[in-house]
């Protein structure tokens, strides 16, 4: 039986020989892994960061100088909330992702791999004078060489990590259903589980792909084949995917189903 809630569990040396999988297990038992991002490219996106927030202040400067004192208080207002809510604002509007993180394909997520949130990335952010301490980001480095999934201070206080966004699998490696509304209040978790097992149906035994789909019988109703076959068409609906026509007549035959609003 497993737990209620999504825990980390350390990497299979034997899949892959190093620390950097980061890997939980939804109550469904399904596995959700990522690529957590090392202090390198970490380093590199907040530089990149660091230009873009420095460039918009040099224009600001350049163009507040004829305000005098005026402009010189809105030009300390607007790095004020630069330095404190540009990650902030990116990271929960962007999917996670900083214009520095997006050009080294990085993303800030919680620990259980979910979307980052405002309270999250708040805490996260704010706590970068921690990280800061004694000078030059010291003891978010240290922290970051130290920990097997690369947290700094701010990721430990805020429960997150920052991983390499991978490309979602293709369309035509989605296995051939017909896609189906998923129920009604269908949780997130849930959601989630459906989607990584049709992603990686392509990459999983049928026998492994039966047993997962048994676990989420109470979402379909249906065992066997057929729940397997209603959690596939389940997962391309919640993907986008469509069914590619067959012939005009096979399409005039078959009843189309209502799209349902989510």
């Amino acid at each position: 039986m497993h737990d209620t809630s999504a825990s980390a569990a350390p990497p299979n040396p034997d899949e892959t020989g190093l620390d950097t999988l980061y890997q939980i297990e939804t109550p469904e038992g399904i596995d959700l892994t990522a690529q957590v991002a090392g202090p390198v490219p970490r380093i590199l996106a907040y530089t990149v960061d660091l230009f873009y927030r420095s460039l918009i202040l040099l224009v600001l400067g350049i163009t507040l100088r004829v305000a005098g004192n005026t402009g010189i208080g809105l030009w300390l207002l607007c790095s004020f909330l630069l330095e404190w809510f540009y990650p902030v604002l990116f990271e929960v509007l962007r999917r996670g992702q900083t214009p520095g993180k997006q050009a080294f394909s990085l993303a800030v997520v919680n620990d259980n791999l979910t979307p980052i949130g405002w309270g999250p990335s708040i805490m996260r952010n704010l706590l970068r004078f921690a990280d800061f301490l004694p000078f030059g980001y010291f003891a978010g480095i240290l922290s970051m060489s130290c920990g097997r999934y690369f947290q700094r201070l701010g990721d430990y206080a805020a429960g997150t990590v920052v991983v390499y966004r991978e490309q979602v699998a293709k369309t035509g490696e989605l296995p051939d259903a017909a896609p189906t509304p998923p129920p009604r209040g269908l949780q997130l978790a849930d959601q989630q589980a459906i989607v990584s097992l049709t992603e990686r149906s392509n990459v999983l035994s049928r026998a492994r792909q039966q047993e997962l789909a048994d676990l989420l019988e109470p979402v379909t109703g249906l065992s066997g084949d057929d729940g397997l076959r209603r959690l596939h068409g389940i997962g391309r609906w919640l993907l986008g995917a469509r069914r590619p026509q067959q012939n005009k007549a096979t399409a005039t035959n078959t009843p189309t189903q209502p799209e349902v609003a989510q």
